[in-house]
């Protein structure tokens, strides 16, 4: 579903920066640069958005270029799952965010819930992991690998956190309309049912 652009783009930025970081010669640096601004231009043009910011964003980083990881918090009671509304966007996702350095998966997912839903929660197992290029989500400059981890409550109760105005259970009949497909898309929202339900099951792509 990726715009060809945009894996053009991915993929010059990828070259670029490996090349930044691992090359001597200087002729060669100076060409991978040349690289990683015309990976800049191909994401300002088509995004609209100042090259400045896209090279903060998109071309800032160093080192060997590596997917990032978004992980995502699948709590379901009798049937509902726990979705929170962003601030950011005002929109509905499942609990959630950027893998941290030094916790693991399930402890980000645990993190995650208690931060911006409220509930203590347990992690039971791995849902499914996606590469976010194969789902119908908007453009997005990063590589993202996506892990959908299953978690039960233990303890806790509904409570806003710093990044979100409000928490609610949905049944899988009627989801919020609003969702926020940065994070997640109805597609994966009822995969997350589905899988739920099965026992051994765990999706990847």
């Amino acid at each position: 579903m990726e715009d060809k652009w945009l894996a053009w783009a991915k993929q010059l930025q990828s070259i670029a920066q490996a090349g930044l970081t691992y090359s001597k010669d200087p002729y060669d640096l100076e060409r991978f640069q040349q690289i990683r601004d015309m990976s800049v231009e191909i994401m300002s043009g088509h995004t609209g958005t100042e090259m400045k910011l896209i090279e903060e964003l998109f071309a800032n980083e160093t080192g060997y270029a590596t997917p990032k990881v978004d992980i995502r918090a699948v709590i379901i009671k009798d049937d509902h799952i726990l979705m929170v509304r962003e601030k950011m966007d005002g929109r509905w996702a499942l609990p959630g965010g950027w893998a941290d350095i030094g916790l693991s998966p399930t402890e980000v997912a645990v993190k995650e819930a208690k931060e911006e839903s409220g509930f203590e929660v347990r992690a039971i197992r791995l849902l499914a992991v996606h590469d976010k290029k194969f789902h119908p989500h908007p453009p997005s400059p990063y590589h993202v690998y996506k892990l959908f981890i299953q978690c039960e409550i233990i303890g806790g109760q509904a409570t806003i956190g710093a990044e979100t105005s409000e928490v609610k259970f949905f049944s899988e009949n009627d989801l919020p309309e609003e969702l926020s497909i940065e994070r997640n898309t109805e597609s994966q929202i009822r995969m997350a049912f589905r899988l739920s339900r099965e026992k051994e099951q765990v999706e990847c792509d």
